[in-house]
C-alpha cells in the first residue's frame, strides 16, 4: 500500500553518526581507498585546475565501460545531484518511493515541490511489483538497496517499466556485486533510469563523482537543469580512471572479498540471535536489535559508530545498519557487542 508520511529525518545519514574518534561502522563507504594510483591520479590533476572541466573523456569512458553511448551518460556530483536533477526535471502526476531505501531520492521531490507516496516493502524487503500502484508514473527504487542490503532481480525491477512510466534505480552499491549480474546499465529498459557512484567502492565520498543512464533525450533534459562544470575535474579525472578496464577489475576483486567477509560478519550476527535482514549483498548490513537505539547509545560510549535505522521509512526504532570493515575490525565490533550481552 502506498502512503504519505511527513515524520522522518530524511536528511540523517551515516556521517551524521560520526566523528570525535569514533571507529566508523556508520558510513558505507569503503575504507583504506583511494588506492595509491588513483590518489595519485587525483594529486596531479590539481595542475589542470586554471582550465575548466572538460566532461568528453570521462563521459566516454562511463559510456565503454557500460556499453552505453555517449548521449545515454551524463556525469554528475555524486549520485545526490542526480536525484536533485530528476526531481527538476520530472513532473509526475503520481511519485512513489519504495522504501527501506536511500532518502535522498524523496527528499529531492519534497523539496522540488512533489508530494510523494512510500511503498513500505514487507517481510525481508523483496520487491513485489503488484504494491507499486498502477498509475504511479514515477517510481524510484534502490538495488542494492540501502540500508536492507537487499539485491533484487533485474527482472522484477524491469517488470516496474510501463508506457508513461519512468523508474528510477539507484544502483549506487551495485559495483559492491562481483559480476553485478542485477544491474540494468547493460539493458536499459525504455523509461528506466539507472544512477551510479564512485563513492562507495573507491572511497571518494568528499569528490562528489557519479552519472545518470538513461535514453538521450532525458539526458539532453537533465544536461539543460543541470548548473555549468558541476563535476570538477578531479571528479573528471576519478570517473574516467574508474570506468577503465583495469579499475573495474580492481573493484570486482575487492566486491569478492567483500562477500566473503559480510557473509562472515552476518553468520556470526545471527548466532547471537539477531535478525540480520537475509541475502545482504551490498557492503553493509541491516540488523535488528531490541532497543537499538539504547545499544547505539551504548556503542558510543565505548567509541563506535554505527547507523541508526529508525530515520529509514519502513524500519524503526529496533534497527541498525553496521557497514562492513575488514576481519580485524569487525571481530573488534563483535567482542564490543559481547561485552554488551549480544
Amino acid at each position: 500500500m502506498a502512503l504519505r508520511h511527513h515524520d522522518i529525518d530524511l536528511r540523517h545519514h551515516g556521517d551524521s553518526e560520526v566523528g570525535d574518534g569514533l571507529v566508523d561502522f556508520a558510513v558505507n563507504v569503503r575504507t583504506g581507498a583511494p588506492p595509491p594510483w588513483l590518489a595519485e591520479r587525483l594529486r596531479a590533476s590539481v595542475a589542470d585546475l586554471a582550465a575548466y572541466p572538460d566532461p568528453r573523456p570521462a563521459r566516454r569512458a562511463a559510456a565503454r565501460r557500460h556499453g552505453r553511448s555517449v548521449d545515454e551518460v551524463l556525469l554528475t556530483s555524486g549520485a545526490a545531484e542526480a536525484f536533485v536533477l530528476l526531481a527538476r526535471v520530472l513532473a509526475p502526476r503520481r511519485a512513489v518511493v519504495v522504501h527501506p531505501q536511500f532518502t535522498e531520492p524523496e527528499a529531492a521531490l519534497e523539496a522540488a515541490g512533489h508530494p510523494v507516496e512510500r511503498v513500505i516493502l514487507g517481510k525481508d524487503f523483496t520487491l513485489d511489483p503488484a504494491a507499486v500502484p498502477a498509475d504511479a508514473d514515477l517510481v524510484m527504487i534502490g538495488n542494492p538497496t540501502n540500508p536492507t542490503s537487499v539485491l533484487h532481480p533485474a527482472n522484477v525491477i524491469a517488470a516496474l517499466a510501463r508506457p508513461g512510466r519512468t523508474v528510477v534505480v539507484d544502483e549506487a552499491f551495485m559495483d559492491c556485486v562481483p559480476g553485478e549480474p542485477e544491474t540494468l546499465t547493460g539493458r536499459l529498459p525504455v523509461g528506466v533510469v539507472v544512477v551510479r557512484s564512485l563513492t562507495k567502492t573507491w572511497g571518494l565520498a568528499g569528490l562528489r563523482a557519479g552519472y545518470v543512464l538513461a535514453d538521450p533525450h532525458l539526458i539532453a533534459r537533465l544536461a539543460e537543469a543541470q548548473p555549468l562544470w558541476a563535476v570538477s575535474t578531479p571528479a573528471l579525472v576519478a570517473i574516467e580512471a574508474c570506468s577503465a578496464p583495469g579499475a573495474v577489475a580492481e573493484a570486482e576483486a575487492w566486491a569478492v572479498d567483500l562477500a566473503a567477509e559480510r557473509d562472515r560478519l552476518a553468520a556470526e550476527l545471527a548466532r547471537r540471535g539477531l535478525y540480520v535482514v537475509p541475502e545482504a549483498r551490498a557492503s553493509f548490513l541491516c540488523l535488528r536489535v531490541p532497543d537499538a537505539l539504547g545499544i547505539r547509545a551504548l556503542l558510543r560510549e565505548r567509541g563506535y559508530a554505527v547507523r541508526r535505522g529508525d530515520t529509514f521509512p519502513g524500519l524503526g526504532p529496533d534497527w541498525l545498519r553496521i557497514a562492513v570493515r575488514d576481519k580485524t575490525s569487525n571481530d573488534t565490533l563483535l567482542n564490543v557487542l559481547g561485552e554488551l550481552g549480544i
